[in-house]
């Protein structure tokens, strides 16, 4: 490839016509081709890929019809994709891009152990290598539908031949820590480790150790592949699993959509090797979430039931109650309100549940607190107010219950600042349904200045929605001019992945 931007073959073969598809996308757009180049360049530079160098001629040509070469058109996906809210795939804006290696794309991978971990290794070792930005090579692409839904449905599938049990090694005879036999104390850090992790998270947003959490994965797959006990090995995939999730989330958190949805599957396949089905119930949940943030309901729904379905008889009322609110999500933004009001009674009535639970949560669900199923809740009101066209009525629903989660973060000590500043803004948003445009600027100035101590992606953008709308909406407000002005001193620029 030049210098130049990523020049290549025309879009339909030798002869050359007009991208149609690309051009219905740009226009709709609402883009110059000049800011189309610019973002292009910008987004090449975040992946490492310094040789690109767009302007105005060659968007023009793409246009025409010329075929772009890789990365170009992942990135045009990656940036038509966020600009909608919904998977734009390559092939939906009418390019080509070259066919990809089983290994390092698509979500339809084999469900057993030695696969799951070789697939691991592999993808942990690429994410680190390239240090990109979560940038995994030209072929990483989105699933969503069909290929999407039906590998996870074989979630629940018995596994074929499971490997004999290795003997649990003699304490004795093995004092210090051959190769491939790993101490209890040393399982037991690694499991401190990645609860460690897990609240840098939820403190400081996904930006800022992703790639640490990455490198732990993949010392972690290092002894999957040793020699362990049955026990060990099982306590492994469960580490594996619950890293793997984390590396999807903070990588969804700040922006890298295919990436965090790799990582999702990965931790599915190794939660399954673990036999951790209420683990594999919150990853499923995970990828609901994504589905939902990508404008794909019926997908997320589909995963919530799977994991409702493959968690029946093993998950906490925590969990549960978690899995039911996030089925109201899926619901409300299908605009079913009937459905979405069941399932968020569901949440609740299950939630009250969990004060008699009398076996200790596991980590990874702990986060699911009182404050968290108010904000879940309020979410889905505001999203049906959305879908029904700015319902005030649905709007009113959801004003106590996110005041209530923004009560309860607040008087947390950062612990959940992530989760702080989201309800912040969701109680933005809420009061600009409402058309309290004063209220609105008081909550998304507060967003903001949580925004200002961590690093999320996720939240930086909800925040500039907000505002959009605050601007589209009553642009002639002079609080809503002042709140314009400090974001663009107070958040100029994006989160990085790190």
């Amino acid at each position: 490839m030049s210098g130049n931007g990523g020049g290549g073959t025309n879009a339909a073969g030798t002869e050359k016509r007009p991208n149609g598809l690309l051009a219905s996308w740009f226009v709709r757009s609402g883009w110059s081709k000049g800011e189309l180049a610019r973002q292009v360049n910008r987004r090449a530079r975040q992946l490492g890929a310094n040789h690109i160098s767009t302007d105005t001629s060659r968007v023009r040509r793409w246009l025409d019809g010329e075929n772009p070469r890789e990365p170009i058109p992942r990135i045009l996906s990656e940036l038509f994709s966020e600009r909608f809210g919904v998977v734009v795939s390559v092939e939906d804006l009418g390019l080509r891009t070259a066919r990809p290696s089983p290994s390092a794309t698509g979500v339809d991978l084999p469900w057993t152990g030695p696969q799951t971990v070789a697939l691991l290794s592999e993808f942990s070792r690429s994410d680190l290598m390239l240090a990109r930005r979560g940038f995994l090579g030209s072929s990483l692409a989105l699933s969503a539908g069909p290929p999407l839904i039906e590998p996870m449905q074989r979630w629940l599938v018995p596994t074929p031949s499971a490997p004999q049990p290795r003997p649990e090694p003699d304490p004795v005879a093995s004092p210090g820590r051959a190769r491939g036999r790993l101490s209890k104390p040393e399982l037991d850090l690694l499991e401190a480790t990645t609860v460690m992790f897990r609240q840098w998270d939820a403190q400081c947003g996904g930006g800022l150790r992703r790639k640490a959490v990455v490198g732990q994965l993949h010392e972690v797959t290092d002894l999957l592949q040793e020699p362990q006990p049955e026990t060990t090995t099982r306590r492994l995939f469960k580490v594996a699993a619950e890293l793997a999730e984390l590396a999807g989330w903070m990588s969804y958190d700040v922006g890298l959509q295919p990436t965090a949805q790799k990582y999702f599957v990965l931790a599915l396949h190794a939660a399954k090797e673990a036999g951790d089905r209420p683990l594999g119930s919150y990853v499923l949940s995970n990828m609901s979430r994504q589905m939902i943030h990508l404008g794909r309901p019926e997908d997320a729904l589909e995963l919530i039931h799977l994991a409702q379905y493959g968690s029946r008889d093993c998950a906490s009322p925590r969990t549960q109650s978690m899995l039911y609110a996030m089925e109201a999500r899926a619901y409300a933004n299908m605009g079913q309100p009937g459905r979405c009001k069941r399932a968020v009674r569901m949440a609740e009535d299950t939630f009250a549940e969990a004060a008699e639970w009398d076996e200790p949560d596991p980590d990874w669900i702990r986060f699911f607190s009182e404050a968290e199923l108010y904000a879940e809740n309020s979410h889905s009101f505001r999203d049906l107010a959305y879908v029904a066209g700015r319902s005030p009525t649905y709007a009113s629903l959801a004003e106590p219950l996110m005041q209530r989660a923004v009560e309860l973060f607040g008087q947390e000590s950062g612990e959940h600042q992530r989760s702080y500043a989201l309800n912040l803004i969701g109680k933005a948003t809420v009061h600009l349904l409402q058309r309290e445009p004063e209220q609105s600027v008081v909550f998304a100035t507060e967003a903001i200045k949580a925004a200002k101590k961590v690093r999320s992606e996720r939240v930086n953008t909800r925040i500039r929605k907000t505002v959009d709308t605050a601007v589209r909406d009553f642009g002639d407000l002079a609080d809503v001019v002042d709140l314009t002005e400090r974001l663009a001193i107070e958040l100029p620029e994006s989160a990085e992945a790190v």
